[in-house]
This record gives structure tokens, C-alpha cells and sequence, in this order.
């Protein structure tokens, strides 16, 4: 019996030592990846929003801008954000596992870095790199920051949908979609307008919706890619905002869910909630 407790303890100090490892090197892994952004950023022009840049925009799109930035507002030139959620784990049934990240992205030129840990089990984290940087998507997730479990990387698709996430979440660094910045708009109704953004080789094109309000309400991509199945397939892709709230003179959201629209339904795979965002500005 003596043994069988001492082959049981030394299990649990080895898996405990795995955890704390694994943790250690992935926040290593995150702190290079963060220093990478560091270094890549490009300067933002112009330094601050003026409504003369909204001159011949579709009417929903004027009231948006005016809406959530001030006359003068400062441009972002990064934001990090802190979040915590649930993301549904399976396909074909409703499984919820709650889930805490940090974001950083930047915005000259498009790009972030979403560090989640997804909780698998009690003690046990899926970690995940979601990240869009000069052109490149990049998809990496590891069982306890210690064994791979997908690992995917520049490929045409993947930029694609990376650059679209960018853009969808815009929402959080708004003065991002301004026509300065690269974003083309096209009318569509009195409640919807058409943005698109080219970076490099890469064009993500997304309807926003606009409350009546004027702040966005959700956004959709004709097609974005996903594994379904064990297949890639585009589908069409939602994104919805709440909660809005003013920080440093910007109204944004605090909370949004994600979706598929696929053929047989409509599958609601992602609720986040941020709980603390800081920005940095031109200065």
C-alpha cells in the first residue's frame, strides 16, 4: 500500500511539474510573439480623427463615426485586451467550456495576437496563438503549452480569415476602420454598408450593420474558412456586439458571440465578455 501512495504522489508531482512547465514556456513563446508586434509597427497617419474624413461616405457610416468617435479623437495605434468567455468544443452538440485570454493588435500595419486558454478539464488548458501579422495567419494549440494539437500557418485561406477577424473587431479600436486607413465603403441600405480592407495579397470584405443608434450591431463575411468535419470549407460568418459603454471618448463594446451559418444550421460557437482594455495612441 506504502508503494502504491508513493507511485500515485510522484504521478501527481509529475503532471503537476508538466503543467507549471508547459504554462512557462507558452508565456515565453507569448512574450516573443508580443516583441515581434513591438518591432513591426508602423507609424499611423494621419494622428487624429477629423469628421471632414467622412465627406461622401454612406449615410449609416457617417452616423456610425460620428457615433463613437469625437472630433480630434487621437488614432490607435494598438489596444490590449483582456477577455473571458465560453467557446462551444463540439460540432454536433451544445459543450461550453469556459475560456480566458489577452489580445494585443495594432493597427498600422493589421495585425493581432490572441492568447487563449481554453479549460479542457479541471487543471488541464488547451492554449491557443491566433494571430495576423504582416500578411500571415498563424493557428497554434497545444495541450498544456506541451503537445501540439493543430498547427497551421500562411496559408491563403488562413490569411483570409485572420485578416477578417481583424477587421470584425475593429469595433474594439474603431478609428481602424476610417478611409485613411485603408477601409473602402460601399452603401447597401439605411442600416448596412459594405467595408473592405486589402493587406498585401489579402482583401477581407464584411457587411456591417449599424444600429439605430449608429454603433455596430454585427457584422457578416460572405465566406470565411473553417475545418468542419475535418474538412475546409467556407461558410458564411457573424459576429454580434453589445453592452457598449464610452473609454478615453470612444463608444465600444464589451461583449460579442460569434457564429456559422451552415447548411443544415446556425452554430453559435463563441461568447466573450472583455473585462479590461488599454490603449495606446498616436502621439
Amino acid at each position: 500500500m506504502t508503494w502504491l501512495l508513493t507511485i500515485a504522489t510522484l504521478i501527481l508531482i509529475g503532471i503537476g511539474l508538466a503543467i507549471v512547465y508547459g504554462k512557462y514556456r507558452w508565456q515565453l513563446d507569448t512574450a516573443n510573439l508580443r516583441a515581434k508586434f513591438a518591432n513591426e509597427r508602423q507609424l499611423v497617419k494621419p494622428k487624429f480623427y477629423r469628421e471632414e474624413e467622412l465627406e461622401g461616405l454612406p449615410a449609416p457610416v457617417q452616423r456610425f463615426f460620428r457615433k463613437v468617435l469625437r472630433n480630434g479623437q487621437p488614432m490607435i495605434a494598438a489596444v490590449k485586451v483582456m477577455h473571458r468567455g465560453q467557446f462551444n468544443m463540439s460540432e454536433t452538440e451544445v459543450k461550453w467550456n469556459p475560456f480566458t485570454s489577452t489580445q494585443v493588435a495594432i493597427t498600422q500595419p493589421p495585425g493581432f495576437d490572441w492568447d487563449g486558454h481554453i479549460q479542457m478539464a479541471p487543471g488541464v488548458n488547451a492554449f491557443v496563438h491566433d494571430t495576423y501579422l504582416l500578411g500571415k495567419g498563424n493557428l497554434h494549440v497545444s495541450l498544456l503549452g506541451l503537445f501540439a494539437l493543430a498547427h497551421l500557418h500562411d496559408t491563403p485561406e488562413l490569411n483570409q480569415g485572420e485578416l477578417l477577424r481583424f477587421f470584425a473587431e475593429a469595433a474594439w479600436y474603431p478609428t481602424a476602420l476610417l478611409p485613411s486607413q485603408g477601409v473602402r465603403w460601399e452603401a447597401i441600405d439605411d442600416l448596412s454598408a459594405r467595408g473592405t480592407l486589402t493587406d498585401g495579397a489579402t482583401t477581407a470584405s464584411l457587411v456591417f450593420r449599424f444600429n439605430t443608434d449608429g454603433a455596430i450591431d454585427s457584422v457578416r463575411a460572405d465566406a470565411r474558412y473553417g475545418t468542419f468535419g475535418g474538412k475546409l470549407l467556407a461558410m458564411p460568418w457573424n459576429c454580434r456586439f453589445g453592452e457598449y459603454t464610452v473609454q478615453h471618448g470612444m463608444s465600444i463594446p464589451l461583449y460579442g458571440e460569434v457564429e456559422w451559418e451552415r447548411p443544415e444550421d446556425t452554430w453559435l460557437y463563441f461568447k466573450g465578455q472583455i473585462i479590461e482594455i488599454d490603449y495606446e495612441f498616436v502621439s
